[in-house]
């Protein structure tokens, strides 16, 4: 990445890395499952923002088979191959297309119960980051919630190189891990993709404290951190109950051993 939007090259690049350069990819996905506030057999209705390849989308419908699922996103490709990710799903798994930054496509997510996305809000800047989680939130269901993955910006640069040097290590592991050798740690390290070692004007995370304040102040209970791994955290919160004081968060779920097994299933 080396210019202030995102591009089909990126989409290309992400592809080629995905699999091994998201930190604990599988963990993560799993811990945003099992924090949906369902029961595997509850019908509900959820928006993607930034579907990438489909994999989280495919994974939600592995752990809730009767989801109405929608997935956005800006990049062509990648709208094509969520679309086949999710073909199998019929009229319940459908694609479009969105500018994150824009405000037209929000209409879309009214009446939902769940927003969810993965590595795509950072790239907002603090304004639209607070203005998006206030239209998410306006736009929810009762009882519904917000969750995504994303990177945090640390609060000082010890943290900062700490998140760089756990990121580098992760992605070599998983290299190794995946493909037997290094080769895709090489791609990792040409292709400058370590927020943390080399910061890019596409990528705006805010700091974990600045996330979690953005949302309380739109209203969502319950919100915090739920995992976080190499400068990599699960976070969301919760739109209250209608006439109840009481967070969502007491409600259904799945265990987390059932959303690892749907994320197994759609990263197949």
């Amino acid at each position: 990445m080396t210019d202030s939007t995102w591009s089909e090259a990126d989409s290309e690049v992400y592809r080629r890395l995905a699999q091994v350069a998201v930190p604990e990819r599988e963990g993560l996905m799993a811990t945003l499952l099992a924090l949906v506030p369902f029961g595997e057999g509850e019908a509900f209705r959820a928006v993607e923002l930034g579907s990438g390849e489909g994999y989280l989308s495919r994974a939600l419908k592995e752990a809730f088979p009767t989801v109405e699922v929608l997935a956005l996103d800006g990049s062509s490709s990648m709208r094509q191959a969520t679309a086949a990710r999710l073909a199998p799903c019929g009229e319940r798994g459908r694609v479009g297309s969105f500018e994150l930054a824009e405000a037209e496509w929000r209409s879309q997510l009214s009446g939902s119960h769940l927003v969810f996305s993965s590595l795509c809000i950072h790239h907002l800047d603090e304004a639209g980051k607070q203005q998006l989680l206030a239209d998410v939130f306006a736009a929810l269901e009762p009882g519904g919630a917000l969750l995504f993955i994303d990177l945090v910006e640390p609060a000082s640069s010890r943290g900062r190189e700490l998140f760089a040097e756990q990121w580098d290590e992760s992605t070599q592991r998983r290299s190794r891990e995946k493909l037997g050798d290094d080769r895709a740690f090489g791609d990792f390290l040409r292709e400058r993709w370590n927020h943390y070692r080399f910061p890019d004007p596409v990528d705006q995370p805010s700091s974990l404290p600045e996330l979690l304040n953005s949302l309380r102040h739109c209203g969502f209970e319950g919100a915090d951190c739920f995992l976080l791994v190499a400068g990599h955290a699960v976070v969301g919160g919760y739109k209250p109950q209608a006439g109840s004081g009481a967070p969502s968060l007491t409600g259904h779920r799945i265990s987390l051993a059932r959303a690892r097994q749907a994320v197994a299933s759609a990263l197949a």
